[in-house]
This record gives structure tokens, C-alpha cells and sequence, in this order.
């Protein structure tokens, strides 16, 4: 069955959250947004492709870092509101140089810092 990107439940801004999880560890790493073009290219390229909500424009993720994401599946939810990624990540995923956005504990007790910056 052919997959149509207009079956999405996009938000009143055309976008849908998109989490992407390392493929082999499972480790989520990061969230980001997707309109319908981000996940037709995505789909059609095998490199995820994201919306930039600051630059209103495609995010091919490591165009210019080099650290892509190259697609293995793509999820969607029951409600087809948010998109599951599972990728193969090149090097760091988050734009601070850790390989998760997720770098920060919360606890009761305040914060911490878990994760340190790739080398």
C-alpha cells in the first residue's frame, strides 16, 4: 500500500513532531518538527529531512555538519499525529556535540548534566 503524507495529522502550522531513535541501541536522540514536503524527501532520499521552524525552510540533518541521518524506518502513532524515525546517526545528533539532545537529567533533587560533548 502506497504511503501518503497528507494521511498525517499535521498541527495548524502543517508540522507533526518527529522523534528520531538509533536504529541499533535505541537510544532516542533528538525531536524535531516534519511537514508534509520533509517527510515525502525523507522518504524518497533515505536521509531524514526536517522542518526549520527559525529558518522556515527544509533541515536536511548534517548538510552542513556532516553528521547524517540516514533513514532505516519511519513510525507513525496511532493518532498519526508524531512520527517515529529509527536512523543510522553519523557522529553527534544534537547541535551541542552530543550524540543525544537528551543530555539532562531532572530529578526532584535539580539538574545534571549526563551526557558530555563528542570529541
Amino acid at each position: 500500500m502506497a504511503f501518503d503524507p497528507a494521511s498525517l495529522t499535521y498541527d495548524s502550522a502543517g508540522l507533526i513532531p518527529a522523534i528520531a531513535q538509533d536504529e541499533a541501541s535505541g537510544e532516542v536522540l533528538m525531536m524535531a518538527w516534519m511537514n508534509a514536503a520533509s517527510v515525502a524527501e525523507t522518504l524518497e532520499t533515505g536521509h531524514v529531512t526536517y522542518w526549520s521552524r527559525s529558518r522556515k525552510a527544509l533541515w536536511r540533518k548534517g548538510e552542513s555538519s556532516g553528521h547524517l541521518q540516514s533513514l532505516v524506518e519511519m513510525r507513525v502513532d496511532c493518532d498519526r499525529d508524531c512520527i517515529l524515525v529509527l536512523v543510522r546517526q553519523e557522529g553527534p545528533a544534537c547541535h551541542t556535540n552530543r550524540r543525544s539532545c537528551f543530555y539532562t537529567s531532572v530529578t526532584p533533587g535539580g539538574e545534571r548534566e549526563i551526557l558530555k560533548p563528542m570529541v
